[in-house]
């Protein structure tokens, strides 16, 4: 068994690919990142400065006026002060304000961030819900109302509803009621209009959707390249990248079923029953991470309302983790969040939801570690695709057998490489050797890689999980943290992928050691390129996916061994080899226009050899 051309090509395509993919999916485009910060620079430059004192007389008169105006056409909560509500189910612990009548504080029990401090996955600093209304001659946003909250009730399935209330000086009256189910993640949100025909004269509400991104996980660049802006538009799923230091926006023409701020593991979003008819939402990324925001995004979505006296708009909101299995019972396409195969291999998806995910769940149902689950899972993964890893080697032995009557090949046409080319394809063809056969293995292998790639950097399962040295399976684990950042490393030092880039190299030097046709210096060390360039690539990378890759080249460290010591035997190879040359090999057309082009080029090649030695003896 050897590691024949094919197989090296199909290596480094691998290698290719993946690179090309990850860097694909970082999202962050350097110089649109700094032509941005340049727009931004100028125009702060052109800004006129600014008189404070005049700036905040001119505030505090706002504010004055708009409390005279709010006093004068609603009769507000009687205390004239935010008060908060707290309300709790079995997953979360929701603060709400009368202010706007609206989730204030967002807290997910089960969970906690990295360094485990309490998960707050909203905190009341930038999320807010609100639409104008309009009583008389006066419009006002609600998240300037104080409503009068309502006694929390139980109902009969144990859900708590809570109801927040104000009147219109004018008889009309804005109801926001939540129902928090005893154990969901999503709220159910109904906003009652009595009087709508009033309150909305062109029966269209412009509803304010804000929502903010914190970091939850240890690597905020990491967790910020892994976030999106995810919605449903016309019935198809679609996302928006969030880009460090960048601001965007996202138009919607037609009707948005659900739209949702999802970063790494955790999610805010809201979902209209009836379908917001359109609408648009803009984003932006701080390029300071010091103050720990990822992004924060703000939407504007146009609901038509009956033009009747009284309307119902039925919303929901959904504050909770990317899970998959949790999403999925929504039945909205809300599993989509989760990014198990994006882009030009979105078809990955399938494998993971088909047949990686399930293993996995079994897996863990039965077994505490999540590190020996991976490490089963990668044995069944490596047992499944054996056959193309049997078929991938053998080529390699057929070919290295044929090396002896290739090298006579070469020494024979010598210069004359397309003469070469056709009689090595004949040797091939009589000897019943695949020249292909080494690299579409490892093609087909390609899918499986990338869809782990996304399946362990999405697993919410493997949050806090340890194994080994690494404290948390669903990031990079650190050995040695340095004082300082290495370019194309980092500041840290991972032991696993240390391993995975080490058995990599073990391949490589192994297959080195068999290769048929090592004559090429370009070729000889081009597998030994991957291993190196893995360091940089992976020090950053989830902790399951590096002890995978780890776990995956062990075992084929040991097939190869196993293989090419006691299961392929040459002399039974060889034998097969000449037993099919010597068949009568039945040519194809394409053979036959081969043939024919051959023999032309040898009949122009003695033509002009017999022209030369015409010319010298004159």
């Amino acid at each position: 068994m050897g590691m024949d051309r094919n197989t090296v090509i199909g290596f480094v395509l691998l290698a290719l690919l993946f690179f090309g993919y990850f860097f694909y999916s970082q999202k962050g485009q350097m110089a649109a990142e700094q032509q941005q910060k340049h727009i931004q620079d100028s125009i702060n430059r052109l800004k006129p400065k600014i008189d404070t004192a005049a700036r905040m007389k001119a505030i505090n008169d706002s504010i004055t006026a708009k409390k005279d105006t709010l006093a004068s056409a609603f009769k507000q909560d009687s205390t004239g002060k935010e008060q908060l509500l707290t309300v709790e189910n079995k997953v979360l612990k929701i603060t709400f304000t009368n202010k706007g009548g609206q989730p204030k504080e967002i807290l997910i029990k089960n969970f906690k961030t990295f360094d485990g401090r309490p998960l707050i996955l909203q905190d009341g600093s930038f999320n807010d819900i609100s639409y104008a209304v309009q009583t008389g001659n006066q419009t006002v946003q609600t998240s300037d109302l104080l409503f009068t909250p309502s006694a929390v009730q139980v109902a009969a399935d144990s859900s708590q509803v809570i109801n927040f209330t104000v009147q219109t000086s004018g008889g009309q009256s804005i109801e926001h009621q939540y129902i928090i189910k005893p154990d969901d993640y999503m709220l159910g949100f109904n906003i009652k209009l009595d009087g709508a025909n009033q309150l909305v004269p062109n029966n269209i509400v412009n509803l304010l959707w804000k929502a903010k991104a914190t970091k939850k996980e240890k690597d905020i660049e990491w967790e910020t390249q892994q976030s999106h802006i995810s919605y449903v538009e016309n019935g198809d799923y679609d996302f928006q990248h969030i880009v460090k230091g960048k601001d965007d926006s996202q138009k919607f023409d037609q009707p948005v079923e659900w739209l949702a701020l999802n970063q790494q593991f955790f999610a805010a979003a809201i979902v209209a029953k009836n379908k917001f008819n359109s609408g648009e939402i803009s984003w932006k990324s701080p390029e300071d991470t010091s103050k720990h925001v990822i992004a924060e995004a703000s939407a504007v979505l146009k609901l038509d309302i009956s033009s009747a006296k009284d309307a119902v708009i039925p919303l929901q909101l959904f504050y909770g983790p990317s899970d998959y299995k949790i999403l999925k019972s929504y039945g909205n396409q809300m599993y989509n969040m989760v990014p198990l195969g994006s882009g030009i291999l979105a078809f990955v998806k399938y494998i993971n939801r088909g047949f990686i995910m399930p293993v996995f769940n079994f897996l863990s149902s039965k077994i505490a570690s999540y590190g020996l689950v991976i490490a089963l899972l990668t044995i069944i993964i490596r047992l499944l695709i054996s056959p193309l890893t049997y078929q991938s080697y053998l080529s390699g032995a057929k070919m290295k057998l044929l090396k002896p009557e290739i090298e006579q090949l070469k020494t024979k046409f010598k210069d004359d490489k397309q003469a070469f080319g056709m009689e090595q394809m004949k040797l091939f063809k009589s000897a019943g050797v695949n020249p292909l056969g080494g690299c579409i293995p490892a093609l087909f292998q390609v899918p499986i890689f990338f869809a782990l790639y996304d399946f362990f950097n999405s697993n919410i399962a493997l949050r806090h999980q340890s194994f080994l040295w690494a404290k948390d399976l669903s990031t990079y684990d650190s050995i040695v943290n340095l004082s300082f950042s290495i370019p194309f490393y980092g500041s840290h030092v991972s032991l696993f992928t240390i391993t995975a880039a080490v058995t990599s190299m073990l391949i490589s030097v192994y297959g080195m050691s068999n290769m048929q046709d090592n004559s090429n210096p370009v070729m000889k060390y081009i597998p030994y390129i991957f291993p190196v360039v893995l360091i940089g690539v992976f020090n950053r990378m989830p902790a399951a996916l590096t002890w995978y890759y780890t776990v995956s080249n062990v075992i084929t460290l040991l097939i190869q061994f196993v293989i090419q010591k006691y299961i392929i035997d040459h002399d039974k190879i060889m034998a097969k080899l000449q037993e099919n040359k010597k068949k009568p090999a039945a040519q194809s057309k394409w053979q036959e226009r081969v043939n024919a082009m051959q023999q032309s080029n040898a009949k122009l090649k003695s033509m002009k050899e017999k022209s030369d030695a015409l010319k010298k003896k004159r």
